[in-house]
């Protein structure tokens, strides 16, 4: 140990799109958990309580304004790291041009959805909707269709995908049919769609999980981009070849699922971190992702978390503008819509930019500022639901902010 740090992981400067050595730090808010402190008025309670309960207000009304002062500040260092990568985001939106087609703007599909998780698959597909895309479909078992379609008439349901639950038992033979009947279902949509989610609400069958490998492989050879979330890296933590080496992959770990693959690239396969994953460390995350991101052959990960780091085992990006304090499930699976649209934006639009760093810089690997353009409106849509509905805020209601943050952020024109 030297200097604070990791044996194993050197520490890296976390730069931001236009090179420079110095954190993407988009908001950092620090708000006091309480707004105001209820003292109990009961005669019961003695004078000496009741002056020490004056003082403790009193302090904690300082300790808010001190606070509130801190924010304001924090709030306007953000803004101005926030205008350097605005020129990056607003290249890889569309304009709402009249002469576009239904599809222009991004055809995009969500391989996921079992009898059990059916939220998951529409969350991601509504979300990239609601960020612009034309078409989204979702590709899932039987027994999770008619419920997911039942959810939006929006969204295109295939019930393609079979599980062991569906079929019972099956010798090698009959799952190697099984799966050849799922591939020449998905195959024919494949070369259409110009992006993939793979993973939410997938499950963990082993007969769904061989048919989506499958699936993968198949992508990669039509040089579709991948973003892989939920059950999606459960099956790279046991399969790493299967994105390995692939430049338009995104893996979209929380923290136990970044540190499980991280135990399997760095600690099983090259002996650079503790086998198990519960005891990998914490300390330095950021030079921890780009060296799992390097030895996964410059695979773009998003590593979610209070601070969100992005590595192509390059360069290694921060998002830690303040969202929301709920945790409500369903927000990893609008992250991965929100990343998938600007994957896909990437490859529909010719990018043009007078700035040269600039275009440089998104030139190098258009992943990552997908990446960064996703998670900064997903925390940014959290922030907004959260200030409407407080405690009460799901999945949906930051959904529904979407549109408007990246209106914001980019004009419609």
């Amino acid at each position: 140990m030297q200097n604070g740090t990791s044996p194993v992981f050197r520490s890296v400067g976390v730069v931001s799109l236009l090179g420079r050595p110095e954190s993407v730090t988009l908001c950092s808010l620090r708000l006091p958990l309480f707004s105001r402190l209820f003292v109990p008025t009961s005669s019961c309670v003695s004078a000496t309580q009741r002056q020490g309960k004056q003082i403790l207000c009193s302090q904690l009304h300082q300790v808010q304004r001190q606070e509130k002062g801190d924010t304001i500040a924090a709030a306007m260092e953000g803004g101005s790291q926030l205008q350097k990568i605005l020129p990056a985001l607003q290249c890889i939106v569309p304009s709402l041009d009249p002469d576009r087609h239904k599809g222009d703007s991004g055809k995009v599909a969500v391989i996921g959805g079992c009898r059990e998780y059916t939220g998951a698959p529409y969350f991601s597909a509504f979300s990239a909707l609601k960020m612009g895309a034309d078409l989204a479909h979702v590709f899932c078992t039987a027994g999770a269709a008619t419920v997911i379609k039942s959810y939006s008439p929006e969204l295109i349901v295939h019930p393609v995908l079979h599980e062991s639950y569906d079929t019972g038992e099956l010798g090698e033979e009959d799952r190697t049919e099984v799966k050849e009947k799922v591939m020449e279902e998905v195959g024919k949509w494949l070369e259409r769609f110009d992006c993939i989610v793979i993973g939410p609400g997938l499950g963990r069958d082993s007969l769904l999980l061989d048919c989506v490998a499958e699936i993968i492989v198949k992508a990669k050879a039509l040089n579709i981009p991948l973003v892989l979330d939920g059950d999606g890296l459960f099956l790279v933590t046991n399969q790493p070849e299967l994105v390995m080496g692939y430049p338009l992959a995104t893996l979209t770990p929380n923290v136990t699922e970044h540190k499980r693959l991280v135990a399997k690239i760095l600690g099983e396969r090259n002996n650079e971190a503790p086998r198990n994953w519960r005891d990998v460390s914490d300390e330095n995350p950021a030079g921890q992702l780009q060296a799992l991101a390097k030895k996964m052959g410059g695979v773009t990960i998003v590593q979610k978390g209070k601070t969100d780091y992005i590595s192509d085992g390059k360069t290694v990006l921060s998002s830690n503008y303040f969202g929301s304090p709920r945790r409500c499930g369903g927000q990893g699976d609008v992250l991965s819509g929100c990343v998938i649209i600007h994957h896909n934006i990437w490859k529909c639009k010719k990018v043009v930019s007078t700035d040269e760093i600039l275009m440089n810089r998104i030139c190098s690997n258009p992943t990552m500022v997908g990446a960064l353009a996703g998670s900064l409106l997903c925390r940014k849509a959290a922030a907004n639901a959260f200030a409407q509905h407080k405690r009460s805020t799901v999945t949906g209601n930051i959904i529904e902010c979407l549109g408007h943050r990246l209106t914001l952020i980019c004009s419609s024109s």
